[in-house]
C-alpha cells in the first residue's frame, strides 16, 4: 500500500482560507503561553470577565481569532495512505453555544472553517440556547452573514446542551455529523482520520483527542503521547485513565485508534444515520452531565465501539468555575442511566447518591430503546469493554463516611492541599469525598473520582493509588478496624486520631480514647426517587 507524507493538499483547500496577515507578530500564535502586565483598570476588567466566563476573555480577545497551532498529531500520523476525499463523508459540524465569550466562539468557528477540507464541510450549524448576551445577537448575525457554509439557528427558550444539539442534529444534511464545544480550536487534520473509522465501521464513535488549552494563559498543550483513555467513577461521573500496562504494549503504533470504555462528550463525530438509529441523546435529561456517560454504555453493550483517533487533535479550553447552576440536574441525568443500563450494579450508585429527590423519573421510553436494539447487559460491558473497572465490594456496614466517636461531627475527609491529596477531619456531610469502602483486603478506598487508597505516607495521611490494582499490597495502605473502632496502620502500628481540625496518627491507646475510635455513619436522606420503568 503506497504511503505518503500528510501535509496540507493544494488539491484540498479549506472551506476558508486563513488571513494571510504577519502571525509573527501576533501574541499566542502557535499555542505559546501569555503573561499579561494589567494596570488596575485593567485587572478590574479582566476579574469582571474571568468570574463571568471562566476563561480569560480578556486576554483571549487579544488573541487572533484566526491563530495558528502546531501540527499536533504524532509522527507516525504523518505517514499514512493517501486520504480519499471524494468518498469520505460529507459532515456536519454541531456547534451549541450559551452566552459564550465572543473570542473564544468565534476562534472556534474559524478553527473549524480553517482546517477543514471544503470537500469533506457540508456546514456548520451553530445552536443558540437562547442566549441573552448581546454580542450575541445583531453581531454574530452579522458576522454568520460573511461565512460560508455556516447556519445560525436560534432556540425559542432555555433547551440545555442536550436538546440543543437535537436541535442541531434535526437541521443536519451531512451523512456525517461532528460534535464541537463552543470553546475549542481544531488543529489540521482533525477531521479525515475521524471520517475514516466511520466509513470503515458505521457503528463507530471516533473521538479525536482532547488536548488542553490553558484557561489563564491560551497556552495549547499539545498530546504527542499515547492519549488517556475515558473511565468512569460509581457516580457515573466521567474521569480520565491511563491505559493498562498490558494495552499499552499491544500497540502497534502512536497512530493507532484507541478503544475507550467512555467519552467526555464535548468532541466526537457518528455516522448520523447510525446516531439516530441507537437513539441519539435521552432527551428527557437536562442541562448536561451524564449524557455522555450514557451514550458511552449505549454504544457499546448495543454493538457499537468508540475509539479515540490519535491523529486527530482537538484543543479544548475547560472553564474555571460553573457560570450557571446544574448540580441537581446532574444528578437526575445520572439516575436515568443507573435506571437503564446498570441492571443490578445500580446498587453501587444509589449507596454513592448524595441526594434524594421528589422528581418523578420516566425511563420507560429509554428502557424499550434497549429492548428494541438487544443489547448486552452491563456484566457483559463490566468484561469486555472495561475490565480494569473496580467493582466495589461493599460489605453491609464497611461502606459510607466514618465519623469520630469522640468528636461526633467530624468524618474522614478527602481534600486537596498544595496538589497532594490529603485525609483529613472535616464536619460530616457524607458526600463524595467523604464515602470510603473498607475492603476484605484491609484497604479504605475512597472512588468518588477515581480510585484511591489511604495510605500512611511517612506521618502524615494521604491517598494514592491503590498498590494491591498493581498485584502489589502494601503495608502503608493496609489498615485494621478493630471491634473498638481503631483504625490501626499495618506499617506503623499507631491509630488515627481526630484533633480539633486535624487527623493524626499516635501511639494506641489501652484504655478507650474515644478520639481513636471510629464509627460508621450513613447520613440520613429525605426524600423518595419515584422511577417510573
Amino acid at each position: 500500500m503506497a504511503r505518503t507524507r500528510i501535509l496540507p493538499d493544494k488539491e484540498w483547500p479549506p472551506a476558508l482560507e486563513r488571513p494571510t496577515d504577519n502571525r509573527a507578530e501576533k501574541i499566542g500564535e502557535f499555542g505559546v503561553p501569555v503573561h499579561l502586565n494589567l494596570t488596575a483598570e485593567e485587572q478590574s476588567e479582566y476579574n469582571l470577565l474571568w468570574n463571568k466566563y471562566g476563561i480569560n476573555q480578556f486576554l483571549s480577545q487579544k488573541i487572533s481569532p484566526h491563530r495558528v497551532l502546531n501540527d499536533a498529531r504524532p509522527k507516525d500520523c504523518l505517514w499514512h495512505k493517501p486520504f480519499d476525499y471524494q468518498q469520505l463523508p460529507k459532515t456536519s459540524v454541531v456547534i451549541v453555544f450559551f452566552n459564550e465569550g465572543w473570542s473564544t466562539f468565534v476562534r472556534t468557528i474559524y478553527s473549524v472553517l480553517h482546517n477543514t477540507p471544503d470537500i469533506l464541510l457540508k456546514e456548520v450549524i451553530l445552536v443558540d440556547d437562547f442566549s441573552s448576551h448581546d454580542h450575541l445577537k445583531e453581531p454574530l448575525d452579522a458576522l454568520v452573514a460573511t461565512l460560508p457554509k455556516v447556519r445560525l439557528i436560534r432556540a425559542k427558550k432555555r433547551e440545555g446542551l442536550i436538546r440543543a444539539r437535537l436541535i442541531g442534529l434535526e437541521q443536519a444534511k451531512g451523512e456525517a455529523v461532528a460534535f464541537i464545544d463552543c470553546h475549542c480550536e481544531c488543529t489540521i487534520g482533525w477531521l479525515e482520520p475521524l471520517l475514516v473509522q466511520i466509513t470503515e465501521d458505521n457503528s463507530t464513535i471516533a473521538v479525536p483527542v482532547t488536548d488542553d488549552i490553558d484557561s489563564r494563559t491560551f497556552q495549547y498543550y499539545y498530546g504527542y503521547g499515547v492519549p488517556s483513555i475515558g473511565g468512569f467513577t460509581w457516580q457515573l461521573f466521567f474521569h480520565w485513565r491511563f491505559m493498562s500496562e498490558e494495552k499499552l504494549k499491544a500497540r502497534k503504533s502512536l497512530a493507532e485508534p484507541i478503544p475507550t470504555p467512555t467519552i467526555s462528550g464535548g468532541l466526537f463525530a457518528v455516522n448520523r444515520k447510525y446516531f439516530i438509529h441507537i437513539g441519539t441523546y435521552d432527551d428527557k435529561m437536562e442541562v448536561w452531565g451524564g449524557e455522555n456517560v450514557e451514550i458511552s454504555f449505549r454504544t457499546w453493550m448495543c454493538g457499537g465501539r468508540i475509539v479515540i483517533i490519535p491523529c486527530s487533535h482537538i484543543g479544548h479550553v475547560s472553564r474555571d468555575h460553573d457560570t450557571y447552576p446544574r448540580q441537581m440536574t446532574v444528578w437526575l441525568n445520572v439516575i436515568r442511566v443507573a435506571e437503564v443500563w446498570l441492571d443490578d450494579y445500580k446498587r453501587i450508585f444509589y449507596s454513592r447518591l448524595p441526594i434524594r429527590t421528589t422528581s418523578v423519573i420516566d425511563v420507560r421510553e429509554r428502557k424499550k430503546l434497549r429492548e428494541r436494539l438487544k443489547c448486552h447487559n452491563f456484566k457483559w460491558y463490566l468484561e469486555n469493554v472495561y475490565p480494569e473497572q473496580k467493582v466495589p465490594e461493599d460489605r453491609p456496614g464497611f461502606f459510607g463516611s466514618i465519623r469520630n466517636v469522640g468528636r461526633a461531627s467530624v468524618c474522614l475527609d478527602l481534600m486537596n492541599k498544595d496538589g497532594k491529596r490529603i485525609v483529613s477531619v472535616y464536619m460530616c456531610h457524607g458526600l463524595s469525598n467523604q464515602f470510603i469502602e473498607y475492603t476484605s483486603r484491609q484497604e479504605l478506598r475512597f472512588n468518588h473520582d477515581k480510585e484511591s487508597c489511604v495510605t500512611l505516607d511517612q506521618h502524615q495521611v494521604t491517598a494514592a493509588d491503590c498498590e494491591f490494582d498493581r498485584e502489589a499490597a502494601a503495608e502503608s495502605q493496609t489498615w485494621k478496624y478493630t471491634e473498638e473502632g481503631q483504625i490501626i496502620s499495618a506499617e506503623s502500628g499507631q491509630c488515627m486520631t481526630a484533633t480539633q481540625d486535624k487527623l493524626l496518627m499516635k501511639d494506641c491507646e489501652v484504655k478507650n480514647n474515644e478520639l481513636q475510635r471510629w464509627t460508621w455513619w450513613e447520613k440520613m436522606k429525605g426524600g423518595n426517587i419515584n422511577v417510573i420503568s
